[in-house]
């Protein structure tokens, strides 16, 4: 081996490598998602809670659509103007019962306008994911049934903000109550320390975080 024997001299350098693309975490969460045992059911039942305006509705729509299109449950539409927070009975009859037992799920959506029941039935099958999204959706008496608990992480304050800003000025009596009636849920029935995922909105899609209840 000849010790003095000349280096090469170095290549030159080649163009800089690309980023890489960053992994759609949609598309990840989605697979983790399918891959859990079921939990209600065949169904794996997944909430997506939060404060009121933190965006769970748009979420929850994009989550669908990496899921192939998994149905969506609104709590809004099992909350009326008297009983903002106490729908657990008809979550129950209505959509856990059913599903339970490999069955379609049938419930009339309440009517925010006309502030009623609609005659309208709506259809919600026991799919392998199914999510159920609200303000809530994380409670105590949903947990057993889920298999995972998702939570938008943005503080009350500006999710309240966000929610106002899109409501405009003539939802501000509505909001009154609603601040009070969603303090006091949250206070007696806190969803955040039993979740699994948290879930930061950035410029572009979304940042999943390990919840409180994964933590180490």
């Amino acid at each position: 081996m000849d010790l003095y024997r000349r280096a090469a001299p170095p290549a030159p350098p080649g163009p800089p490598a690309a980023a890489p693309e960053p992994p759609d975490q949609l598309a990840a969460l989605a697979a983790r998602l399918r891959a859990l045992p079921p939990s209600c059911g065949p169904v794996r039942l997944v909430a997506v809670d939060g404060h009121a305006g933190s965006g769970k509705t748009t979420f929850a729509g994009r989550l669908a659509a990496a899921l192939g299109g998994a149905p969506v449950l609104h709590t809004d539409d099992l909350a009326t103007h008297d009983e903002l927070f106490a729908w657990t009975g008809r979550l129950r009859a209505q959509i856990l019962d059913p599903l339970a037992r490999g069955a379609a799920a049938h419930y009339a959506p309440y009517d925010w306008v006309e502030r009623r029941f609609t005659a309208a039935s709506r259809r919600l099958d026991p799919a392998p994911v199914v999510l159920v999204e609200g303000v809530g959706s994380g409670r105590r008496a949903l947990r057993p049934h889920l298999a995972r608990l998702l939570w938008m992480e943005l503080p009350e304050a500006e999710s309240w903000r966000r929610g106002q800003l899109r409501d405009g000025p003539e939802m501000s009596t509505f909001w009154d109550g609603w601040l009070l009636a969603e303090r006091a849920h949250f206070a007696a029935d806190p969803s955040r320390p039993h979740a699994e995922i948290l879930v930061m909105q950035r410029n572009e899609g979304y940042e999943l975080l390990t919840g409180p209840a994964e933590a180490p």
